[in-house]
């Protein structure tokens, strides 16, 4: 009885929450540059539960508690033209620097589109560690782009 009281008071009182919390897509299409790897722009917020997410100038995730952090983001890659994409890099990165990444390789077998998902726990500081998301995409022929709201990226607190 007691255990149960403590946990329904934990869960009360937001003790238990897995918040900081963020997740943001895209508004519109994004133009994406062959074989180059840019920044992915999430613009559109979800829903952020302590507004650590800066969806209209650097698009970072820079939590205020420290813990790890589930951080999980997808983009769906769209070539112009049939059979056109070769590579699909996507990254989550960390004050900067690569922290954990994903590459579809359709080198044998080129295809129009795909949806690459990458997700990893982080340690994060709660003060000074941001988050970021990279795509770098390689095609044979036409233009690349990413698909608005099919873009998501999102992370919220797992543990103290």
């Amino acid at each position: 009885m007691a255990i149960t009281k403590i946990i329904a008071d934990s869960i009360t009182s937001g003790a238990v929450a897995n918040t900081p919390a963020f997740e943001a897509n895209r508004a519109s299409d994004l133009s994406l540059t062959d074989n180059a790897t840019q920044k992915m722009t999430y613009n559109t917020e979800i829903f952020d539960t302590d507004g650590c997410y800066d969806n209209a100038t650097n698009y970072r995730f820079t939590p205020t508690v420290a813990g790890k952090y589930y951080v999980y983001a997808s983009l769906t890659i769209q070539g112009s033209a049939a059979a056109v994409l070769n590579l699909a890099f996507l990254e989550i990165h960390k004050n900067g620097t690569k922290y954990r990444g994903t590459m579809n390789n359709m080198n044998t077998n080129f295809i129009t589109g795909l949806t690459p998902y990458v997700g990893t726990v982080i340690d994060m500081n709660g003060s000074t560690d941001y988050l970021e998301v990279y795509v770098r995409p390689t095609v044979s022929s036409g233009t690349v782009k990413s698909q608005g709201a099919d873009n998501v990226f999102g992370a919220y607190r797992i543990l103290t």
